[in-house]
């Protein structure tokens, strides 16, 4: 509404002085009209003359004095707040290391249901059988309800490895990063039912091995899920997962797993040729085992959105930063996080067509 007004007095002082009252005039009962100020009706002709008069005398004043402080239109966000997004990511891992069992990990746990408190959350209990016994779990699953009958799930896990627990390990990238990205998500769609399938995030615990990533050691969290849906018949409503995984790495570049459902490389790709985001997206394949696994054996559309290259590989640091006391909040970005948060928000939007 404000840049029509901005239109209809950048014309009243083109035209002349008598065009400009009459036009004064019908913009003011205009203005009375449609902010419902109904006072202007029921006042007397020379009142209403009056207040036209100061409406064509504000049209000579300069087009930029008394500018409101908001953006126009073309400057409005258009993306993802992947600063947002840092900013969660920040508060999460200042909890500290959050492996299975450990105080932060029950803080990141209460994190957690802070978040969602108002929403539909499901905490998902259970108890994994690991090389060091059993270990108490804890899955998160919030709803966010559609209009059409399907579902589409995007997960992440929260927890940060057990090996390194006592190195002060916090990933930063490897769980933190998008652990805020989807609250961010959530932050976004929150408020009004999907016009398309309903959105729910899964938060999975248990992703990291206990001992070492063989054998059944590790996706605790996602196995465990994949399991319980499989048995209630909820698998069966999911049109795809979408898992998030090292998304916040400042230099980007997300590889193309192998074992994910093909339409769904396509999309996601697709998502970001879309937003302008192609460079940033599957310039090298890689084959992952990954929370995704579970999903994909149980065939459901599933894919694992991962940057595995993640810093330099160096002698000293031959897988980067992944899994290392590095992985610090100072090797993420709000860019990368938004690229990310883009791609996904699109991808539910070519999810919903087709």
């Amino acid at each position: 509404m404000r840049r029509d007004v901005e239109g209809d007095l950048a014309g009243l002082a083109r035209g002349s002085w008598r065009r400009r009252r009459e036009r004064s005039l019908q913009l003011a009962l205009a203005f009375g009209f449609f902010t419902g100020s109904e006072f202007l009706f029921h006042l007397e002709p020379e009142v209403i003359g009056d207040f036209a008069e100061l409406v064509h005398q504000l049209a000579d004043l300069p087009a930029d004095l008394g500018q409101p402080p908001w953006p126009k239109d073309d400057q409005c966000q258009k993306h993802f707040r992947g600063d947002r997004a840092l900013e969660i990511t920040r508060q999460f891992v200042a909890l500290g290391p959050r492996w299975c069992g450990s105080p932060g990990h029950a803080k990141a746990e209460a994190f957690l249901r802070e978040q969602f408190k108002h929403d539909a959350l499901e905490e998902d209990t259970f108890t994994a059988n690991t090389p060091i016994g059993a270990v108490p779990m804890r899955n998160f699953i919030v709803r966010f309800p559609g209009k059409k009958d399907g579902v589409i799930v995007l997960t992440t896990h929260y927890e940060t490895n057990y090996p390194l627990r006592n190195t002060g390990f916090v990933g930063a990238n490897d769980g933190g990063s998008t652990t805020g990205l989807l609250i961010e998500i959530a932050n976004e769609i929150r408020g009004h039912t999907q016009e398309g399938y309903s959105v729910w995030l899964v938060f999975f615990d248990g992703e990291e091995a206990i001992d070492q990533w063989q054998g059944t050691d590790h996706t605790y969290g996602s196995r465990h899920l994949a399991a319980k849906w499989g048995q209630d018949g909820t698998l069966k409503r999911i049109k795809a997962l979408l898992l998030a995984d090292m998304l916040g790495d400042k230099d980007l570049d997300v590889q193309k797993e192998t074992q994910s459902t093909p339409w769904l490389q396509e999309t996601v790709l697709q998502a970001a040729r879309n937003t302008g985001h192609t460079k940033y997206f599957f310039a090298q394949s890689e084959r992952v085992e990954d929370d995704h696994v579970a999903f994909v054996e149980r065939n459901v559309p599933s894919i694992d959105i991962i940057d595995l290259d993640y810093g330099p590989h160096t002698s000293a640091l031959p897988d980067g930063y992944h899994h290392t006391p590095q992985d610090t909040m100072d090797k993420i970005s709000a860019k990368s996080l938004s690229i990310a948060g883009d791609v996904f928000l699109e991808s539910i939007k070519l999810i919903n067509k087709r």
